[in-house]
């Protein structure tokens, strides 16, 4: 099919290449044109504008950084929605509040288009693999035109609801994954005093009832930082915040107490203040180990 990306971050640009391999026809464009260069090296097409992005495609699937990157790419001048887009089905996969799905969907349906929402979990390697977690929320049948396409960027698929679920979904669970980030921290901090090497500690953790699923994947990570080896970026403590931030205030507009939140929010930001945000969200727990 001929599918457009919009968004060409760290996840933008893994789905692209996940599509490419497919066999899907691409057209990309990000708001700095040198980010899809690896993408047109391998046979994507550069389109100058999102609004020629989606004259080229048939499918358009957004990942952007928050709301106002998202209103820009879309309403703006020469944005997604400034063409005839009659018919046209649009994926966004941006981790936002569930009332920017819910506007978002009512302007590209007023377009004559469909619309669905996609969250996923997973980071950089499981989105190349084909391998995320897919939170979708879309009326039925914008659901089933878009799976086929979805089926191959995740290996479960589930649709939680109409417009604004999926954004709730994926909040549910990237919330444990946060705040455990700053569990896992002060229990390296505690665990100072008896001076294992960081490998058989972090063995030691994911293999205790303290770990979670992604301890399977993570722990490895954190071993290195904490020698203070360098480690690829994959979900950064920047996406962490924001990601805090917004469940911070739908907690907040649902009257929902969030306590883990709002302290792990803290906590965080601290982090990033000594110049962390840049990296892989799992620095923070060694930050706070090392405090």
């Amino acid at each position: 099919m001929q599918i457009g990306i919009a968004g060409l971050g760290r996840m933008g640009a893994a789905l692209a290449a996940r599509l490419m391999e497919v066999g899907h026809t691409l057209t990309v464009w990000n708001r700095t044109p040198g980010k899809a260069k690896p993408l047109t090296d391998a046979g994507a097409k550069l389109a100058a504008t999102p609004e020629d992005l989606a004259e080229h495609s048939e499918i358009v699937i957004t990942m952007l950084t928050d709301a106002d990157a998202i209103d820009h790419v879309y309403n703006g001048e020469h944005g997604l929605l400034a063409g005839d887009v009659t018919h046209k089905l649009f994926i966004e996969m941006s981790t936002v509040r569930p009332e920017i799905e819910i506007a978002l969907a009512n302007v590209v349906r007023a377009s004559g288009a469909h619309f669905v929402e996609c969250p996923v979990g997973g980071t950089t390697g499981p989105a190349r693999q084909g391998k995320l977690f897919g939170f979708m929320g879309a009326d039925a049948g914008d659901a089933e035109l878009a799976k086929p396409i979805l089926d191959q960027l995740c290996r479960r698929l589930e649709h939680v609801g109409p417009v604004g679920n999926g954004a709730l979904a994926k909040f549910t669970i990237n919330m444990p994954l946060m705040i455990y980030y700053q569990a896992l921290g002060e229990a390296l901090a505690m665990a100072r005093p008896i001076g294992l090497a960081p490998e058989r500690l972090m063995d030691m953790i994911a293999d205790s009832s303290g770990g979670p699923n992604m301890m399977k994947n993570r722990a490895p990570t954190v071993a290195r930082m904490m020698k203070g080896e360098d480690t690829a970026v994959t979900f950064d403590l920047a996406g962490c915040i924001k990601d805090l931030q917004s469940m911070q205030a739908e907690g907040a507009a649902r009257g929902i107490g969030l306590p883990l939140v709002e302290r792990t929010l803290d906590c965080m930001q601290e982090s990033a203040a000594a110049g962390l945000g840049g990296k892989e969200a799992a620095v923070h727990s060694v930050y706070w180990a090392r405090k």
